[in-house]
Parts: structure tokens; sequence; C-alpha cells
């Protein structure tokens, strides 16, 4: 495509060079430039996009693209195109659809935000909609999918905007009906979502996090942040029994309102509830019909993210044989997942690292563990640290014992991170020990247990690296508990064969 199509109908303060010139890839990420490819110098909170043209130049660039601020005479490269532009993301975007044809109009598209259960989420609607005979694609925290085929892992919740556009584009040229966009209150304040045609947006839940310098300075600022993602769509599914997201039907009067509930009058609900340790089973009543559902996973919280899912996959004609069989058997990767071992210990990693969800994991399988509640955590550096000790006051008040550890530090002193959570630890009078080292408070805590106690390992759930100053390690608590009780069974053996 030629570059003045790239950037049709887009507003440019100024040029330098040829706009007839061919393009046909686009970044923000100067590794990812191939020939003919056009750069977007994208400052981040540290760098300076503009120092990284030269590399997306070697790696084939023919035009760059620079925000409002830089004059463009200072920068010495003659032999590609220089574009200036205002709102330098929110281009990226648009130039990112225009490159593309435009893909999430050639599809069906459905967002899904919340503060929690948004990737669950987007894994039911996966499921039931398959099962309703639809070819899904998916763009999650987790990776990219089409169907039950994993394409890509992915490191964010939402990716970069040209990212989305190019899987969009290969979703269709799949024959992909349906698209599943998972969407961040951050990849909204970044215009990652720019030009994306939504049908339906699913809002499932709203609660304090992400409050920090580097995302959102008030609750407000957050929760405006995901209602504008309502906003691009016509229809909201939106969760009455959440005290923020119940507004949303009055603050947005003009958008098609289909609501999920369990304590208030919705369309869609859950009554009639019955738990176990591996799944929540519950009555769905729409005007329509009511039907005994079981999700296997557990949890009241998980027959919320049920509920909303259903809503949406109704929208498209989701039978209640669709639905049953969608939900059951499910399963998702670092979300109240039980990981199988040879002791036959039940411990679930699960990805929970905020108060709300915290509680709801421990609330959720204290009822019914016959013995001991061990919990082994810790919480992200450079995020927000007031929910610290509130978390560890809920960590000692449900859980039996804590094993107090370290999780994505990132650049911050893990020490002062530990001792933030400690204070709630202390207040609540609960049993704890503290262990830095995650593989050890891992092994202490597997080595205190016997098969009726249950260790609950929230945080990292799909993640596989611990980041430490800056820096990505390998790291899959899977293979950390396998490893683990291997040695264990080998010790065992040893001093067997000692006696």
């Amino acid at each position: 495509m030629k570059l003045q199509d790239v950037f049709k109908n887009i507003e440019i303060i100024e040029s330098k060079g040829s706009m007839d010139i061919d393009v046909d890839n686009v970044s923000s990420d100067s590794r990812l430039i191939k020939p003919n490819g056009l750069f977007f110098a994208i400052n981040g909170y540290k760098l300076d996009g503009t120092t990284f043209i030269k590399s997306a130049i070697e790696n084939g660039a023919v035009a760059a693209v620079v925000g409002s601020n830089v004059d463009l005479d200072s920068l010495d490269y003659p032999n590609i195109t220089l574009i200036k532009v205002d709102s330098i993301r929110r281009i990226l975007g648009l130039c990112s659809c225009n490159l593309y044809d435009n893909p999430s109009k050639k599809l069906k598209l459905i967002g899904v935000t919340g503060t929690k259960g948004k990737t669950t989420s987007t894994f039911m609607i996966k499921s039931i909609l398959q099962k309703q005979g639809y070819k899904v694609g998916l763009i999650g925290s987790i990776a990219i999918y089409i169907n039950d085929e994993q394409l890509e892992i992915t490191d964010r919740t939402t990716p970069e905007s040209y990212k989305i556009q190019q899987t969009l584009d290969l979703f269709v040229k799949e024959n992909v009906d349906i698209a599943i966009l998972e969407v961040s209150s951050q990849s909204m304040k970044l215009d990652r979502v720019v030009g994306c045609d939504f049908d339906i947006c699913l809002f499932t839940n709203f609660s304090e996090d992400h409050i920090s310098p580097n995302e959102h300075p008030t609750m407000e600022d957050y929760f405006q942040a995901k209602l504008s993602i309502l906003k691009l769509a016509p229809t909201c599914v939106v969760n009455v029994d959440n005290e923020y997201t119940k507004k949303v039907p009055e603050l947005l009067p003009d958008k098609n309102i289909i609501t999920f509930g369990i304590e208030n009058e919705a369309d869609v609900m859950a009554k009639d509830f019955s738990f176990t340790n591996a799944s929540v089973s519950f009555t769905l009543v729409t005007k329509e019909y009511a039907d005994k559902v079981t999700v296997s996973i557990p949890g009241k919280y998980m027959a919320y993210n049920a509920l909303g899912a259903i809503a949406v996959a109704r929208s498209f004609g989701a039978t209640i044989d669709s639905i049953k069989n969608g939900l059951n058997p499910f399963s998702v990767f670092g979300r109240s997942e039980l990981v199988p071992n040879k002791l036959g210990y039940t411990i679930m990693i699960d990805y929970a690292h905020t108060p709300s969800s915290l509680e709801s994991i421990l609330k959720t399988v204290k009822p019914y563990t016959k013995g001991r509640v061990i919990c082994t955590w810790g919480v992200g550096g450079d995020r927000d640290s007031k929910k610290r000790p509130i978390m560890g006051e809920i960590s000692g008040k449900l859980a039996d014992f804590t094993v107090l550890t370290s999780d994505q530090v990132r650049t911050e002193d893990p020490r002062k991170i530990l001792a933030d959570i400690e204070v709630g630890l202390k207040k609540s009078g609960g049993e704890y020990t503290v262990i830095l080292n995650r593989t050890e408070a891992i092994r202490y805590a597997i080595h205190m247990m016997n098969k009726d106690d249950i260790l609950v390992i929230p945080g990292l759930g799909n993640d596989l690296y611990i980041e430490y100053m800056g820096v990505k390690y390998p790291y899959n608590e899977r293979t950390v508990i396998a490893e683990i009780i291997d040695d264990m069974i080998e010790e065992k053996k040893e001093n067997k064969d000692n006696k």
C-alpha cells in the first residue's frame, strides 16, 4: 500500500520526503520493522522514540512518524520519509486500520473489560461460541487463539494497536466468524483499540486496582477508562451487582444494555447454587428458560464470569446446550488451575492479585477443604502499594497459614513489598512466615502439606516468567511444583533405603 493511502483521512502536521512509496508493515518497535516498514517513534515512560529511528531504518523502515513536539529539521535521515503528527498513538491505530483494510468491520468483534475475570470470561465466551459452531479468534493476556489452536503467547492484556489490526486481518483471512479482544484500561489510555469496530462489550466488574503513577491516578480515572471501552459498542453487557458497573445503564442511556447478576434483578441470572472444590452449579434464569448449568471451576465469583459470558454468547444465538457444554468441562491456564502431581496434593495456581480476588479465591476453597488452607503469595512491584496491607490482612484471616514471598517485583525492592504486606498480616493475627525466594517458599508450603490441605498460589497465574530489576527470567510454577514433589519422593525413597 502507498504511504499516502496509509494516511488516508488522517491529518499530518508536517512531512519531509515522498508519500508515494510502498509500505507493507508498521510497528512502534524498531526491532519488528521489516523492509518497506513504517516506524512510529513513540516515547515511552523513560525512552525517546526518535533514538530508535536509526535501528528501524537498518531493519528496513522507509518512513518514520514522530510526535508533534519533534522538529523534523533536527532529524538527519535524508533517505526516508519523515512525518509529524499529533496524538501519535492514536494515529498509529488509524494507520494500522488503513494498512490492514479495517479488518474489524469484516467480522464480529467482542470486547471484554473489567478489574477481574476478563481472561476467564473471554475463554468462556470462546468455548460457548465454539460449541455453537462458530470459528472464534481470541486476543488476550494468555495467548492468541483461533478456536483451540494457540497461535502466539502474549505478554500483555491488550497488544499494541498495530498488532491487534494485524491479528484481526489474519482472523479474516482464516475465515474467523467472531473475534474476542481482552481490553485493559491502560490500553484505552494508550489508544490501542482505536479503529476497532466492536459489536458488543462486556464489563465484568470494577474494584480498586491499577492506581499508581504509571497507571491511573484515581479510581474515577480508572473507571472512566473502562467506561470509554463500552462507548465503542452499540450493545453492552454489565454486572448489576457491582456498585460501579450497575451505574452503566444510566451513564450510557443510548446503548442497548444487557444485564447479569445474582443479587439484583437482571436479564441473565443465577439462582440455587451448589458448590464443590472443583465446580459451581446454578440454575440459569432468563426470560426464555430456567435450566441447570455447571461450571467446572469453583467459586461464586466464577458464576459471575459465566453469567457475563452467557449473556454475550446468547446475543449470538447460543443455545442452552451450547452454554452447558461450553462451561463443563472448562479450564483456563493460570485461573483457579488445579495442578496434577504425583502425591495427589490439592495445589491451585491462580492470578489473584487484588484484595477482592484474593478474598474470593480463599473464601471459595475454605468451606470445602478438610484440612488447612495454605496460601503462598506476594504482590507485584511498581504498582499500587495501598492494597498490600489489605491483602496481608485478608490472607492472615482466611488462610490457616501464609507463606509470604516474592512476585513480579519489577524494579522495586522485594523486601519493601513484603514489609508492606506484613503490616496487614500482623494485624490479622494469622500464622505466617516470610521466604523471599518464590521456589523455596513453594517448597516450604508443599513440605508442610498433607492430603487434606489445599495450597493456593496466587499471583503469577499464566505468567511463565519472574521479572526482577527489568529482566524477565523463565519461571513455570507447574514445573517448580513437579520438581519439588519429585525431590520429596526421592528423599523418602532414600530414607527408606537407608533404614
